[in-house]
């Protein structure tokens, strides 16, 4: 039967205490870490990909359900089931799992939660509705920091469909925060934005780099050409892109 049940009985089937215990340290779910509270029963991605086939057609409110528990397992497979029945749905069905992950978005508190939740979902529905883009504006201003994430993850989606403005606009905006996580995302968004317009990367590196945090400098530049990487990592960070 499909159903939330089914599910988490199918991962309850291919979990692993050990699993369990370095996925707690791996996803820094201690005191203060960005994780912390996690919970895990120990199951790998490939074997919840596993589970999200065999649970495709899963209806919409179990899915709900699976996005509610605490287990990271229950709301992972629930996101990749929600992808699938999203890339193969109607404009119909897209937009209904587009709103209900959009009002289940708290479930996507982890980065690997969004980096498979906001590009695929959130981004790819973004390129047909353009009139949803302010919505992400706002979660880029938000305290928390799974929200400024998904936006920025979200406009990186929209580089692969020749639309890099928001991302453009993100990153600017995305200077200043102080999060570690932001920093590797804007940083890792605008390395991908390089693949498809090079020109463009290097424009907002030269306007930009002399105030970038390093990590993101690092993660935007790394498929440049070596003397590239090396003018901007090694030249007076006021004088980047003179």
């Amino acid at each position: 039967m499909l159903s939330a049940a089914g599910v988490r009985k199918a991962l309850a089937a291919r979990a692993s205490a050990a699993r369990a215990a370095a996925s707690l340290r791996f996803f820094r779910t201690g005191p203060g870490e960005y994780g912390e509270g996690d919970r895990f029963i120990g199951v790998t991605v490939p074997l919840q990909r596993e589970v999200a086939r065999a649970f495709a057609a899963l209806p919409l409110p179990d899915c709900r359900a699976l996005l509610a528990s605490p287990v990271h397992e229950h709301r992972l497979t629930a996101v990749l089931i929600l992808v699938r029945q999203f890339e193969r749905g109607d404009e119909a069905a897209r937009a209904r799992i587009y709103r209900l992950l959009l009002g289940a978005r708290r479930a996507l508190d982890n980065w690997d939660l969004v980096d498979t939740a906001a590009p695929r979902i959130f981004g790819a529905y973004l390129i047909e509705h353009s009139e949803q883009r302010a919505r992400f504006e706002r979660f880029l201003a938000s305290p928390r920091l799974w929200e400024r994430r998904i936006a920025v993850l979200t406009a990186g989606a929209l580089v692969r469909a020749g639309q890099p403005e928001l991302l453009l606009a993100f990153a600017k905006r995305s200077l200043t925060d102080r999060h570690d996580l932001m920093h590797k995302a804007v940083g890792w968004m605008l390395r991908e934005l390089g693949k498809r317009d090079p020109s463009a990367l290097r424009s907002f590196l030269d306007r930009h780099a002399a105030q970038m945090p390093r990590t993101m400098l690092r993660y935007a530049i790394e498929r440049l050409p070596a003397p590239a990487r090396a003018a901007y990592l090694g030249a007076p960070r006021s004088a980047v892109g003179s």
